[in-house]
């Protein structure tokens, strides 16, 4: 019996040692040691036209513990949509003060500050964003300095994405679903306040890159025109578009397929801007058909602002 438990607690030893949070780099072997960084903004959206100067938002976070992270140094990749990639150059070291067990640490990124000692094919950056395209990005890496003494480079990054105004990470404050006509809560109610991303893919198209609820993994293209209507169409660049594996359709092409979400009382369809705090909202309604009927879903998303 003393052989068995011993046995046990030292597989059990060897469970916790492998089951180190991937989100955190490969520092201490650890994490009660401290020592770790967290990347807390994967994806931060660069808006065209706001100025060489704007500054963008990011975040990091640090667990202290005997090993603290001091600082922390970021480095700046470039790729173009073409997906040819600069060369790799330090952006700027930020310092952590060290007073608490998790520190959480904000620093910002400018256009200027983005294209400083970098070249694409031997030519330096352009002086404007207005000679970006959709679609370009800057990699942000980091590389953690601790008080052992120790250099680590995190296993997450944070993408500069170039876009437009609707662009970014949106927070889902409320999805309906309906299968075969029928109202079911259960589905979306525990996916309320999950964080989607939205990229942009030319000046009115976007993508979204996660689909609310049991859903998950798929993505799905939409288009904002000019008077900030929402559609997500039948078809994307000439194929028929394809929600969890099955065709799309919306209150436009196909509204006797969409009877519920179309009629579902509120804003329909619709981008609505907020020039006050940045929370823009999306309120969209969209489905696929199945062989047994409709599935359809009102959702709408907010921008998550930092």
């Amino acid at each position: 019996m003393k052989k068995f438990i011993y046995l046990f607690m030292a597989i059990a030893s060897l469970g916790v040692v492998s089951c180190e949070d991937e989100d955190n780099d490969l520092l201490t072997g650890n994490q009660n040691e401290g020592g770790l960084l967290s990347v807390n903004s994967i994806l931060v959206p660069y808006v065209v036209g706001n100025g060489a100067d704007f500054e963008y938002a990011a975040s990091i976070s640090a667990f202290q513990g005997d090993i603290q992270v001091n600082s922390v140094d970021i480095y700046k990749t470039f790729t173009n949509v073409a997906g040819e990639s600069s060369n790799t150059a330090l952006l700027k070291t930020v310092t952590f003060p060290n007073t608490a067990q998790v520190e959480n640490l904000d620093f910002t990124v400018s256009y200027n500050e983005l294209i400083s000692g970098l070249t694409l094919n031997g030519a330096p950056l352009p002086a404007s964003d207005s000679a970006l395209s959709i679609g370009d990005s800057w990699t942000l890496t980091y590389v953690s300095n601790t008080s052992a003494g120790t250099q680590a480079q995190n296993l997450k990054t944070t993408k500069v994405s170039v876009g437009t105004r609707f662009a970014g990470q949106y927070s889902v404050i409320q999805c309906e679903y309906w299968r075969i006509n029928v109202p079911r809560p259960d589905v979306t109610g525990p996916f309320l306040g999950t964080v989607v991303t939205i990229e942009s893919v030319n000046s009115t198209t976007y993508r979204k890159l996660e689909w609310a609820g049991p859903f998950s993994g798929n993505e799905f293209y939409f288009t904002i025109d000019s008077n900030d209507d929402i559609l997500v169409p039948t078809t994307y660049d000439g194929a028929a578009q394809i929600l969890n594996a099955l065709p799309a359709i919306n209150c436009t092409e196909t509204p006797g397929d969409m009877l519920n979400a179309c009629a579902f009382p509120g804003i329909q369809n619709k981008a609505v801007r907020d020039d006050v705090l940045g929370k823009d909202r999306l309120y969209m309604s969209y489905g696929y058909i199945a062989a047994t009927g409709p599935r359809e879903f009102y959702e709408v998303l907010e921008k998550v602002v930092d």
